[in-house]
């Protein structure tokens, strides 16, 4: 039978009922007192045996169970107890488990700590103790000898705090040079060393931690101890090894339930947003699962909030840093937290990291929201923010993957709340909503949010560009010309600047622009630009529309350059050159989607051949009115990388007023040929 037989009577033993419950492992719970029978919470297939058991009672109390294992969870200082119960299976064959308990004050004996003195951190080992170290400040005042000095060197947040006092042997201070260690960080002397020496040298050197092993009175130990109290700084105390090595860990003891009965003890994955960044605006499920946690991943910004002192941290939030010790943590049945600033749901990084472990069969996972900056902002600043936009460039990339799509909506949105990372975003909005005709907007700058820093600035945008407070910022932007978006194309030729420059006629335009089959994120070019009419329609669109308008002459440059300015567009990007030879030679950062060729100077094929091989599967618009181009697209027929290939006719006529008649005036004949590429390569 796959049953465990837990001695218990601890909150060790009722973390592990606990465990196995959640896992499907039948488990009897032995307790001695009516209090250990109380504090066990009902669980399914855990069932709970009261009272105190003699060497003979306990052989027949573990026979008659038919059990797989026994784990001795019992208190450390119930030495007959654990006695007894290895005892009791010395003719079995049932393996004995000592569950130790991690981390208590009993590896240091009482009489070794000033009973005024409380600020003794305890660590296993000196890797343990460096990664405490490494969330702390002041300088450090290491006492362990020169052999683990790399275990403290090698993280950049700790070597320049380091004083290391070894012994005056070149084999020590040959360790310290390896390990980055020089001139005043080392204090070559022979020990041991008085009370009044260990404090001379903690305020000669400023020192705001001690590092020691617990050496025992020989080793000066006591002497330590007491002048780190008397100064008022923390001991951070290794244990002794031989003391820790009397058993096994919680992760250990699940580790070998597992290997026994042959369930998965499955690890508790909680991804939990943490609000603002203060401790006080997490929600209250979310703090009591840091409080429980054995593990925590986060940014130093987030863990440096967490109060859980028992838990092993780490300073990593991409996933390619947490999966490895998740990987490590397989089968150990521990409550694993990783932290999210903000909310879970809102631009998180929490939603790409789910989906790579739900389907993790050693780990159930489950999302702990968040308060989101743009909740808190709203709050604090009184706005609404359900008729409100909301968008983020913070670590969203190039300021042209995100420009378009910013000031577009900031133009048509009466309210933007806008994530942003420092004072650089900040200084940027301002000069985008100068550039782009925005300038009569007010912005609402959040600092610090939740921090004892914070503030709501009112900003105009030319006021933006001289913020200079480092630190977190989000902005509400409010716009009281907020335009109403048009919803079809047809740009009234009049809009647009012409000088004696060819332009795409108004109906013309519009029939081009609905073949092309615009996707609200497509990278289009405008080949033959003329007035740049066609780009900046297609541009207004949307602002996830990526336009890049091409033009050889220089008057019709000047001219795209105007009308683009005029409409205050940041996503089209003007192209001084010659097709096809502008398109090899020009970076650009993404290939195109569609194409629209309103002019091709006799190249028509040469484009075409450039065109497939940026995307194979592009849409493309042809206009054309000279018989020679009408010529080459009746070529394309035979071309065996076109598709869906369509060529109509257009001609368009307009009532003249003469006299007290209207007279159709009709202009020149279009042809629109429109296709797809295949998407398969030639």
């Amino acid at each position: 039978m796959n049953r465990i037989v837990i001695f218990s009577g601890t909150t060790e033993g009722r973390m592990l009922a606990q465990t196995l419950s959640e896992n499907g492992i039948h488990c009897i719970v032995s307790v001695a007192t009516e209090y250990g029978e109380i504090v066990m919470p009902e669980m399914d297939g855990v069932t709970v045996h009261k009272g105190r058991m003699d060497l003979e009672e306990m052989q027949k109390f573990i026979t008659q169970s038919e059990v797989a294992a026994v784990v001795d969870a019992t208190h450390p200082f119930a030495t007959a107890v654990s006695e007894n119960i290895r005892e009791s299976l010395k003719n079995t064959e049932i393996p004995y488990i000592r569950l130790q308990r991690e981390t208590s004050d009993i590896a240091l004996n009482k009489d070794t700590i000033q009973e005024n003195h409380s600020d003794v951190i305890l660590c296993s080992d000196a890797t343990e103790c460096a990664d405490f170290l490494s969330f702390t400040d002041g300088n450090i005042l290491l006492t362990t000898g020169s052999k683990e000095l790399a275990a403290y060197s090698q993280k950049e947040a700790l070597k320049d705090r380091l004083f290391v006092r070894v012994l005056p042997g070149l084999e020590s201070l040959s360790l310290c040079e390896k390990n980055g260690i020089c001139g005043k960080q080392i204090i070559a002397m022979q020990g041991p060393f008085s009370l009044e020496m260990n404090r001379a040298l903690i305020r000669q050197f400023d020192i705001k931690y001690l590092v020691t092993k617990e050496s025992g009175r020989t080793g000066g130990f006591l002497e330590k101890i007491k002048a780190a109290g008397a100064e008022g700084i923390t001991a951070c105390v290794i244990g002794n090894p031989e003391k820790q090595n009397s058993g096994d860990t919680f992760t250990q003891v699940c580790r070998k339930i597992s290997q026994i009965t042959g369930k998965t003890i499955k690890n508790q994955i909680a991804l939990i947003g943490t609000g603002m960044g203060n401790e006080q605006t997490l929600t209250m499920e979310a703090a009591e699962k840091i409080r429980e946690a054995d593990y925590i991943f986060g940014a130093e910004r987030l863990l440096r909030i967490i109060k859980n002192e028992q838990a092993v941290r780490y300073p990593y939030y991409l996933a390619t840093d947490i999966i490895p010790e998740l990987d490590r943590l397989s089968g150990c049945g521990v409550k694993v937290v990783i932290l999210f600033s903000g909310d879970t749901g809102f631009y998180s990084g929490c939603g790409k990291l789910y989906e790579t472990l739900k389907g993790r069969s050693d780990s159930s996972v489950r999302i702990y929201p968040g308060i989101s900056s743009v909740s808190y902002f709203a709050a604090l600043t009184g706005y609404s923010y359900q008729d409100a936009a909301v968008l983020s460039i913070h670590g969203h990339g190039a300021e042209t993957e995100w420009i378009g799509n910013l000031t577009e909506t900031i133009r048509f949105s009466a309210k933007t709340f806008l994530l942003m990372s420092g004072k650089e975003d900040v200084q940027k909005l301002g000069r985008l909503l100068q550039k782009y005709h925005l300038q009569n907007c007010k912005v609402l700058a959040g600092f610090q949010l939740s921090y004892p820093q914070e503030k709501v600035l009112a900003l105009t945008p030319e006021a933006c560009e001289h913020v200079e407070e480092t630190g977190l910022y989000i902005c509400l932007i409010l716009n009281p010309d907020a335009e109403k978006k048009a919803v079809t194309c047809g740009m009234r030729d009049e809009e647009f600047l012409r000088d004696k420059v060819p332009m795409t006629k108004e109906e013309i335009r519009a029939l081009s622009i609905c073949k092309l089959h615009l996707k609200e994120d497509s990278v289009c070019y405008d080949i033959g630009s003329g007035t740049g009419s066609v780009a900046v329609e297609i541009a207004k669109r949307s602002g996830k529309i990526r336009v890049f308008a091409i033009e050889k002459k220089p008057l019709a440059l000047e001219l795209i350059n105007k009308n683009r300015e005029k409409s205050a567009l940041s996503n089209l990007q003007v192209i001084a050159g010659t097709a096809p030879d502008c398109l090899q030679t020009g970076e650009r950062s993404e290939n195109p989607t569609h194409a629209f060729i309103g002019g091709s100077s006799g190249r028509l094929k040469e484009i075409l051949d450039v065109l497939y091989e940026k995307n194979h599967a592009m849409r493309i618009v042809i206009n054309c009115i000279s018989l020679e181009t009408i010529r080459e697209l009746t070529l394309l027929e035979t071309d065996s990388r076109i598709t869906d290939l369509e060529i109509i006719q257009v001609q368009v006529s307009r009532a003249k007023t003469v006299g007290g008649y209207h007279l159709m005036q009709g202009e020149n004949p279009i042809y629109i040929c429109s296709f797809d590429f295949t998407g398969e390569v030639s």
